[in-house]
């Protein structure tokens, strides 16, 4: 099995916990412990981290009824949690230690109503790092999510803007 790090030369210290801990039993579910204990909002998601390398991550959401709307499907808003969830996580693990990011803006379209959970996808293209210094100033990077449902279809899509910038 090869490092969840490959493609990170400089991975930062939530990196390494993540490639720590995804080599033990349970870790990729303790790591996302840890990240919604560090921000309690995911708690009420119970996002279950599935793959996580630098460019993409999957998340899984188990539709519970807490979880759902009036109309019994996956409230978007608790789905968009989750996709937080994801951004964050692959904004971790793929940035370098010299970097650091924030989130700029989220947009979505809901297409369909889903059915049972949903497992998102979180991409990112990863820029030359090198070229995002103080003197260049910061870059926006889009983080693309895609939602599959219990049934294969595709209920709704995000993108999240992350804005990249080189640690002082």
């Amino acid at each position: 099995m090869s490092s969840p790090l490959a493609g990170n030369p400089r991975p930062n210290a939530n990196a390494k916990l993540y490639e720590k801990l995804a080599k033990k039993p349970l870790g990729t579910r303790l790591f996302g412990a840890l990240v919604a204990f560090k921000a309690p909002f995911f708690m009420t998601s119970q996002p279950q981290l599935k793959t996580l390398r630098p460019g993409l991550a999957e998340v899984r959401l188990t539709k519970w009824w807490l979880m759902q709307n009036h109309i019994g499907t996956f409230h978007v808003i608790s789905a968009l949690n989750g996709a937080e969830f994801a951004m964050g996580c692959l904004a971790e693990i793929s940035l370098p230690d010299t970097h650091r990011w924030l989130p700029q803006g989220m947009t979505t379209e809901y297409k369909a109503k889903s059915t049972g959970g949903l497992t998102l996808t979180a991409t990112m293209d990863l820029p030359d790092f090198s070229t995002i210094t103080k003197e260049t100033g910061g870059r926006r990077i889009p983080v693309t999510i895609k939602f599959v449902d219990d049934a294969g279809q595709e209920p709704m899509t995000a993108t999240i803007d992350i804005w990249v910038t080189a640690k002082s």
